[in-house]
């Protein structure tokens, strides 16, 4: 059972995308080239989220991830939006176990909201011989429910946590923090020259979105509450409606994003 079984068709649904402020970004970091095409290999790729917002910006796009479940929903989302002459591989590995075609080395590898679950060092030692001299590691993501940031979302973690537990799970684990900050990690990898970029991102919710986002996690995926899933529901329902009249819940976010490059003491 992997930490997202059973969240495929919520993610799908209900994880919000890549905003276009964010796809510029990663594509204006990532080098160009005018005579030949672009490779994006996109790690952890889920349920497609960041191939489907690049899709136009990079022409040879291989997105891996270990959940066959979820990249069946990728390929459905995809392949019809796919640009001709474009091409795009799905490959079910892993970040560790992953190697790319021989000859093929990417000017953007994108690491959205997965970072977490890698063993970071090895896989940015083994991303060195797959990315282009001057490509880019992009690392990012938002901030999840789990980390709050307002009073109802805040209040939505107080109810998982009386159905799960205080400790965050991961699947049927709990979830193991990693305190150190990325672009730190990264600054001890061959992508040592490390900038940050921030973009804002506001959204709006309402019951069914957030219940959703929730079936989309590893730490509120729906087998974890068994024959209680419908009281869970409930307890969420009625909270919500302490911090809202009319079920609208606004959110203020941002993404994080990291790129790294190959500096003066990279190999």
């Amino acid at each position: 059972m992997s930490l997202f079984t059973g969240t495929t068709t919520y993610y799908r649904q209900f994880r919000p995308g890549i905003p276009d402020d964010v796809a510029a970004v990663l594509d204006q970091a990532a080098p160009v080239r005018p005579d030949s095409g672009r490779r994006l290999l996109d790690v952890g790729t889920g349920t497609g989220l960041v191939a489907e917002a690049l899709l136009d910006r990079f022409d040879d796009v291989i997105a891996i991830d270990n959940d066959a479940d979820m990249l069946a929903a990728a390929e459905s989302a995809l392949r019809p939006k796919l640009p001709a002459g474009s091409h795009l591989a799905l490959v079910e590995s892993t970040a560790e176990d992953f190697t790319p075609p021989a000859d093929w080395q990417a000017e953007l590898v994108t690491i959205c909201r997965a970072f977490h679950w890698l063993d970071q060092a090895t896989v940015l030692n083994l991303l060195d011989s797959q990315v282009a001299p001057d490509g880019v590691v992009a690392i990012f993501g938002d901030n999840s429910f789990w980390a709050a940031g307002s009073d109802w979302k805040e209040a939505v973690r107080d109810v998982v946590k009386s159905f799960l537990g205080e400790q965050r799970r991961a699947g049927s684990g709990t979830f193991q923090h990693h305190n150190r900050p990325y672009s730190e990690i990264m600054e001890e990898s061959p992508f040592n020259e490390v900038e940050e970029v921030r973009v804002p991102v506001e959204r709006t919710w309402n019951a069914e979105s957030i219940l959703g986002y929730l079936y989309s996690t590893s730490f509120a995926a729906p087998h974890l509450f068994g024959d209680r899933l419908k009281e869970f529901e409930a307890a969420v329902k009625v909270r919500l409606t302490d911090f809202s009249d009319n079920d609208t819940f606004a959110e203020e976010n941002e993404f994080l994003i990291r790129l790294g490059r190959r500096g003066h003491d990279a190999g």
